[in-house]
């Protein structure tokens, strides 16, 4: 079984979060930095919000904190979140042989559905895991397991592809064969993800 990452792994939309990041933080005075960045990236949206509120010392609540993001965020995920090259090809690929694909996402529900449906990639998908739903983060080895289990095969015959290092480190750790995939917004970590990953791609396109 494929388990596919969807923010910068299937969909190039890790820039518009990091806009809505800056954004926010200079609203309320604050830089963005590196460690706002570590805080909030590839974390579902309540620990993000929890972090935020924490980090900025705001008197907003978390779910004050949320609906802004989601405001600022919404249109561009139905308007300007392109899919990243190679993918459909790739995933088409994966349908002829008989692959089964599930998505596995930190994103939000409404954000997913709405880019997935947009550019035409549901249909590849026989499921879609929230980590939000699961109540457990993907840089928590266990959370592969669970969907493991929910689709009734060993977590040694799934492949996960991710752009996230963290998330590619928990994977490995449960057992699956991980493919990390190249982000620029987090190129930082290119050194580590091909260390880490049994492969490290560029794009989709190498994998046809």
């Amino acid at each position: 079984m494929l388990i596919f990452d969807m923010d910068g792994t299937l969909i190039d939309s890790n820039g518009i979060w990091r806009g809505v990041d800056e954004a926010f933080l200079a609203k309320r005075g604050y830089p963005y930095t590196e460690e706002y960045c570590a805080g909030v990236a590839h974390t579902i949206f309540p620990l993000a919000a929890e972090f935020t509120k924490q980090y900025c010392r705001l008197d907003e609540s978390i779910e004050e904190i949320m609906a802004e993001w989601m405001e600022m965020a919404g249109d561009m995920y139905a308007t300007q979140v392109p899919v990243k090259p190679g993918v459909v090809d790739y995933l088409e690929k994966c349908k002829a042989n008989g692959e089964t694909m599930v998505v596995l996402t930190s994103s939000v529900p409404e954000h997913c559905r709405t880019a997935l449906n947009k550019l035409g990639l549901m249909p590849y998908f026989t499921r879609i895991f929230f980590a939000n739903d699961l109540k457990i983060e993907k840089t928590n080895p266990e959370i592969y397991c669970i969907v493991a289990n929910e689709m009734g095969v060993k977590v040694n015959d799934c492949t996960f592809f991710d752009d996230s290092v963290e998330a590619c480190r928990a994977a490995k750790k449960a057992g699956l064969t991980v493919i990390g995939v190249h982000d620029p917004v987090f190129f930082q970590t290119e050194a580590e993800m091909q260390q880490i990953c049994d492969r490290y791609i560029m794009g989709f396109a190498e994998l046809l």
